[in-house]
């Protein structure tokens, strides 16, 4: 059964629409009996038969019967509007860039900010890792014991040693674009040579990525998933921040990426993850670049985080108000 939020947000599939609305037209007759029993017929326009609230069948209505029609609007919700209003909110300054998607994993629902090309950095490493996975599956073979510790070491403490080792092991850009085309990410290419943190990708890309490892509908199995989310719920504390500053409390795996770009002296810094928020789980991608330093960089991404969850925890909280404001004037 589809959940009240699910049909709240369902007009997401067609983004970038202006509100419209539906309406359901009906006809309500009114009339009184010889014996003075008022009674009510609604009629809908397809023709349907007439419902009386009498316990026998009502007499015809008098010559002085009243019609009026009225119509029930429901409006269309376009999320990526609503996520570009929340990014208003988020300061960005001097040669700043960021680019934010956030995913409903009850409904499905996604909202997306910004489209252009990022360095991933080391949020790369996910992706490595679910592309070395992947080959394992499809040769029914398992991660060696080297392949098992450099994982845990390039996810939880970021260690770009044991990255390079195992974008070497998956065939370098070549094997992460043959596995990304499996998972369906159309705007990620490869770092050339062994610049695998020159990766490029997009925001709407790495969400595609985070329901490879978090959604059910994966090319992964379900053992590749859950062991890349226990690595990304294992990650070292100095490195717990990013889209975990819109979870509430613990409820958060992730993986982070920084990296000062020589050329020009300013810092890429991205955050990727799955955060919890009133019992309700959501998956986060923010990608950001052109920051003077890397607290900037850090606050930048974690106000985008929070900018993004709130398309859908504002709309929750928007409609708990609307529900308690009717049931007051109910009673």
């Amino acid at each position: 059964m589809e959940s009240s939020r699910a049909a709240r947000r369902r007009a997401r599939r067609f983004p970038r629409r202006p509100l419209t609305y539906t309406a359901l037209a009906f006809v309500a007759v009114v009339g009184v009996t010889a014996g003075g029993t008022v009674y009510v017929k609604a009629q809908a326009h397809s023709g349907s038969s007439a419902v009386s609230s009498a316990a026998t069948p009502a007499v015809a209505p008098s010559p002085a019967t009243a019609t009026e029609e009225a119509a029930v609007a429901e409006p269309v919700v376009d999320l990526d509007e609503r996520l570009a209003d929340a990014m208003t909110s988020v300061d960005v300054t001097g040669e700043q860039r960021v680019s934010a998607a956030v995913l409903d994993l009850e409904s499905g629902d996604s909202a997306v900010h910004g489209d252009g090309a990022f360095d991933t950095a080391s949020i790369v490493k996910v992706d490595i890792l679910a592309a070395l996975l992947l080959r394992h599956q499809e040769a029914g073979t398992r991660l060696s014991a080297r392949e098992r510790a450099y994982a845990a070491t390039m996810i939880e403490n970021s260690d770009n040693a044991s990255a390079s080792a195992l974008w070497d092991a998956i065939g370098r850009a070549a094997g992460l674009d043959a596995a990304n085309k499996t998972f369906g990410l159309t705007g990620t290419q490869g770092g050339d040579g062994a610049l695998w943190g020159l990766t490029s990708t997009t925001s709407a890309d790495q969400l595609i990525l985070l329901q490879q490892v978090f959604g059910d509908d994966s090319k992964l199995s379900e053992a590749s998933r859950s062991y890349v989310q226990g690595l990304m719920g294992r990650i070292e504390a100095d490195q717990r921040w990013g889209v975990s500053a819109a979870a509430d409390g613990s409820g958060w795996a992730l993986k982070n990426g920084w990296l000062p770009r020589s050329t020009t002296g300013l810092w890429d810094v991205n955050s990727i993850g799955r955060v919890s928020v009133d019992g309700h789980t959501y998956l986060v991608a923010v990608l950001s670049n052109g920051n003077s330093t890397q607290a900037k960089g850090i606050s930048l991404v974690e106000a985008a985080a929070k900018a993004a969850v709130s398309v859908f925890t504002a709309e929750d909280a928007s409609a708990a108000a609307s529900a308690n404001a009717t049931s007051a004037a109910a009673r």
